[in-house]
């Protein structure tokens, strides 16, 4: 049943690993169920307790579909960047209305199940060469580092050189420490679990600190009657519209992309050509979810770099993203005990996960600097511009630019010639 249902084999995987993979990554992503509806709280008309159910259940549709149908390890929530794209520049920014940004991101999953129906996003993945898969991979680990650190408050916005120390005498930042000190050593005592473990401890560490705040037990789940299926279609077919739609496409598509090839190299779900076992599957599903998501009430659903957590655990199946859509049901419920995890607990299980993103950077020819150099580009960019977007965009044109201005046309398929000119005219014509 478990290998009919989640590519599970018996003497291959164990159920054990699976759920804790399972439990590690939910737990790693579980902020995204206060942060979610706390930035759409600046949008009027959208009651919180209605967003915080549609965030939950879009996770639960998505990483549903993640695990019976493509049956991979990874989970999809509404995506950080998106959602603030959504209110802050589509209603806040453009003055449209929240009903019109659903509907944009409804056209674009519309789109997106199309595309992938019809294989023009595996092709996109295909055409990725073997040393930027690789990159994109540590470029990813850097990211969520980054992130880590940042949630953590160890690295903080500095007015003189953009990033800065943080204050590491503060209670969040020794929690942070302490949190990252415990972690590493269950890890390099490769205790089972470990990453979970830690997170829990620092968490439990962190109520004497004053940071772990228990609000209570259990919560009934807010109605979605107020922004279920809410949707604007007066100006559907205006330019604002196209816009809109194209931009959440063009995040979500290469978020996306970047993610399931980052987590799917570290998983070796990779073959010798760079091809990410049962990609189309996975774009299905994210696709579907992002749609879902829509008629919920909720910006973009994808999936997460947070996955990466779990699979460093070994999650290498369905049943671990089974797992995660669970852990999202019990929060409908018990949304005040998973909301308790603090920053600085997920911040160190993010920067040990971006230790262990970074080992296939090893496997890139650093002296075929026509590699080297792109591979660089992409890796280094995800954590500078703050998007994973941005890293395989610039890696990508570079790739291109490089190899043709030293004369290696053998090297560049028509995809990437045709993506490298779309990426640059984006660059041009697009903010």
């Amino acid at each position: 049943m478990l290998k009919k249902l989640f590519g599970f084999e018996a003497g291959v995987h164990t159920v054990r690993t699976e759920i804790v993979a399972g439990i590690t990554t939910f737990l790693t992503m579980a902020y995204i169920l206060a942060v979610n509806p706390n930035i759409f709280s600046n949008v009027e008309g959208m009651p919180v307790g209605s967003v915080f159910t549609a965030t939950a259940l879009a996770a639960i549709v998505g990483t549903l579909m993640m695990a019976i149908y493509a049956k991979k390890p990874f989970g999809l929530a509404p995506g950080m960047g998106l959602n603030a794209f959504f209110v802050f520049t589509v209603c806040l920014g453009m003055g449209y209305s929240w009903q019109f940004a659903l509907t944009a991101i409804l056209i674009e999953g519309i789109i997106f199940i199309i595309l992938s129906a019809t294989k023009v996003r595996e092709m996109i993945v295909d055409a990725i060469p073997v040393s930027l898969k690789k990159a994109i991979g540590a470029g990813i680990g850097l990211y969520i580092a980054f992130i880590g650190l940042q949630n953590a408050g160890i690295i903080v916005d500095n007015s003189a050189t953009l990033v800065g120390l943080g204050d590491i005498k503060s209670s969040a930042s020794i929690l942070f420490i302490i949190g990252l000190l415990l972690t590493s050593v269950l890890v390099i005592l490769k205790v089972k679990g470990g990453i979970l473990i830690g997170m829990l401890a620092t968490t439990i560490i962190g109520i004497p600190f004053g940071i772990t705040q228990y609000g209570g037990l259990i919560s009934t789940p807010d109605s979605l009657a107020p922004i279920f299926c809410q949707f604007e279609w007066s100006q559907v077919l205006s330019w604002d519209m196209l816009i809109v739609v194209f931009t959440f496409l063009f995040i979500d598509m290469f978020d996306t992309i970047g993610t399931v090839v980052g987590v799917s190299v570290k998983a070796k779900m990779v073959d010798d050509k760079g091809h990410v076992d049962g990609i189309s599957k996975i774009l299905m599903a994210d696709a579907v979810a992002t749609t879902a998501g829509a008629c919920f009430g909720t910006s973009t659903t994808t999936t997460y770099i947070e996955s990466a957590s779990g699979v460093a655990e070994g999650g290498r199946t369905g049943l671990t993203a089974f797992v995660i859509a669970l852990g999202f049901a019990v929060a409908l419920f018990f949304s005040p005990i998973f909301l308790a995890i603090p920053s600085a607990a997920t911040g160190a299980v993010l920067v040990i996960v971006g230790v262990m993103m970074m080992s296939p950077i090893m496997e890139i020819d650093w002296y075929d600097y026509s590699e080297a150099i792109p591979a660089f580009i992409t890796a280094v960019m995800m954590p500078l511009s703050y998007s994973i977007a941005h890293g395989i965009l610039l890696g990508m044109i570079a790739y291109v630019v490089i190899n043709a201005c030293a004369g290696k046309f053998k090297k560049i398929s028509v995809t990437m010639w045709v993506l490298a000119v779309l990426f640059i005219l984006r660059y041009i014509f697009m903010n």
